[in-house]
């Protein structure tokens, strides 16, 4: 799987206090299953609950939400594509832990096709992005807050 590593590497670029302090953000994957068919190939997808708990955090937690919608727009577009899943693909928690930082624990319905393909007596193996989004679609590389440029990063 990709996408937890892809996403990991995104905030921690994106989010000042995860760049500061890299090990307050805690991946786990739960829920996961393999989703194959009786097809001629071995080609299949992952589907899980990718959990993410960012300890000690002590920033406006729009600055975590604007990153990830920006990643998932990208990557797991169907999260924002249907009723359903604008309600259950992206859902947190928040236990406040003193009057100046919370834990903070984000959940994600994520799902990556694998192609597997038999060249004669070989398997290969290879991870499908998703559709690219249009051409005009623009991609920001800075976030601003109350008019004031609080990160910048590069794709």
């Amino acid at each position: 799987m990709l996408k937890p590593q892809q996403l990991r590497k995104a905030l921690t670029d994106s989010v000042p206090l995860l760049q500061r302090n890299p090990d307050s953000l805690n991946v786990f994957i739960d829920s996961g299953r393999i989703v194959s068919t009786l097809a001629t190939s071995l080609s299949f997808e992952y589907q899980y609950r990718l959990n993410m708990v960012i300890t000690d955090y002590t920033g406006d937690i729009d600055l975590l939400v604007v990153p990830m919608l920006e990643w998932l727009r990208v990557n797991e577009p169907d999260i924002m594509a249907t009723k359903e899943k604008q309600q259950t693909g992206f859902t947190f928690k928040a236990d406040v832990i003193s009057d100046t930082a919370s834990d903070i624990s984000i959940d994600l319905q994520l799902s990556e096709r694998v192609i597997v393909k038999r060249v004669g007596e070989e398997l290969h193996v290879k991870h499908v992005g998703e559709n690219p989004l249009a051409e005009n679609d623009a991609r920001p590389f800075q976030l601003y807050a109350g008019g004031d440029l609080v990160s910048e990063w590069r794709q």
